[in-house]
């Protein structure tokens, strides 16, 4: 009788202990609201490129005699990079200048004695025509040699206009001294192309280019990497700038001067800032993405680890934030209403679970910010399967303090 007894009172005990489990409900994790920070980024890859990458070539054809820059040296304005064989090109200049010396120093010297001697001839036929036109007038010699003697006078007349049209394409300033200084200039001027200059301050990049190499004009000897620092100051950063292909689902919340965290792979441990600069703005219909500038912002503490041309970095932009505000978890939404600005979640309040409906704002991957529907100090509980208005005990999660 009392083995009976017992086996009454335990199953009496744990039906009591079953009915009061039930009337207490499930044991369920549960948050409580409070402000945090809240984070929306955008991640991507992307590579390393220059604002300013110039490819040097050269405008002539010829040989190179010397090439006096490597990659990773820095170059100024004007800096001599390479130098191609000139010495066509100074013996053209030479024979240029040597043409226009004569001309200045001897051929216009003769053209004006020249001139001046056709000159005396003209004025010497005139008196003699006059003379001889006096004395055939009073019968002294035929009138043939009067018409002689003005023959002469025309034949000295038009040597001398002759002599006068050479003299003049001989002047200063004429046609023939402007062609010959012209074909100076333009001597000259191939003589310079023979030296290839940094057209701005920067740095190499690559070169495929060596002293007894052939060039023509459409072959890159150089490339040379703008830096935003034209006095020289040495920067890591110069001009440098990640190119991102971001998912276009991504594109809406992005904004230009947005800040960015970067971060290489071949050093994952440090992070570099940089900050939104362009949006392109089309979509690549074919990948579905659009091109996102982001400039590298110099920093004297990235010397050791500076960003090199085609180099892969991750990109967290940061693309909205808020200091405080309500946040829960996404998975402690239950479910949507009326689209995505609206979900439901469940809040606990004397031992009961009751549905409410919650405003949502800023969202990223694993948390909402909660608009309305909730306070600071309410508790939430996570469940899947729960009715309004049913009895559940809560287990409290530790929540991150900041939220990404």
């Amino acid at each position: 009788m009392r083995i009976i007894y017992g086996m009454i009172i335990a199953a009496v005990s744990i039906a009591l202990l079953v009915g009061v489990q039930k009337w207490r409900g499930p044991v369920l994790p549960a948050l409580t609201v409070e402000l945090k920070p809240l984070e929306l980024r955008i991640v991507a890859s992307g590579e390393v490129r220059y604002q300013t990458l110039a490819r040097i070539g050269s405008e002539i054809t010829g040989t190179v005699i010397s090439r006096h820059v490597r990659e990773g040296d820095r170059v100024n304005k004007g800096d001599l990079l390479i130098e191609l064989n000139a010495e066509e090109s100074q013996s053209r200049l030479a024979q240029a200048q040597t043409l226009l010396q004569q001309l200045q120093k001897i051929s216009r010297p003769q053209a004006q004695a020249t001139l001046s001697e056709a000159q005396d001839n003209v004025r010497q036929a005139s008196r003699e025509a006059q003379r001889r036109q006096a004395l055939a007038n009073k019968g002294t010699i035929s009138t043939e040699q009067a018409e002689q003697a003005r023959r002469l006078e025309l034949n000295a007349k038009t040597a001398f206009t002759r002599v006068q049209l050479t003299a003049n394409s001989l002047a200063a300033n004429s046609t023939e001294e402007r062609l010959l200084q012209q074909r100076i200039d333009s001597a000259e001027a191939e003589l310079a192309k023979t030296r290839i200059l940094a057209p701005f301050a920067g740095r190499v990049q690559t070169r495929s280019v060596e002293p007894g190499d052939l060039v023509q004009p459409s072959k890159v000897l150089l490339e040379i990497a703008r830096s935003e620092h034209q006095d020289g100051e040495n920067s890591a950063n110069d001009g440098l700038e990640v190119v991102v292909a971001l998912d276009e689902k991504n594109f809406a919340p992005l904004q230009l001067q947005q800040p960015v965290q970067l971060i290489a792979d071949a050093w994952p441990e440090q992070t570099v800032p940089g900050v939104v600069s362009f949006i392109a703005p089309a979509v690549d219909s074919g990948r579905g993405t659009i091109d996102v500038h982001i400039r590298v912002l110099a920093d004297a503490n990235q010397q050791a680890h500076a960003f090199l041309q085609g180099m892969t970095v991750s990109a967290n932009i940061i693309a909205a934030e808020r200091e405080a505000t309500l946040v829960l978890p996404n998975d402690y939404l239950v479910s949507n209403v009326s689209g995505q600005a609206q979900a439901q979640a469940l809040r606990w309040q004397n031992g009961e679970v009751n549905v409410v409906t919650v405003q949502l704002g800023l969202r990223n991957m694993t948390h909402s910010e909660i608009v309305s529907g909730l306070n600071e100090g309410d508790v939430v509980v996570q469940a899947d399967k729960l009715s309004d208005g049913q009895r559940a005990r809560v287990r409290f999660e530790q929540a991150p303090h900041v939220i990404r």
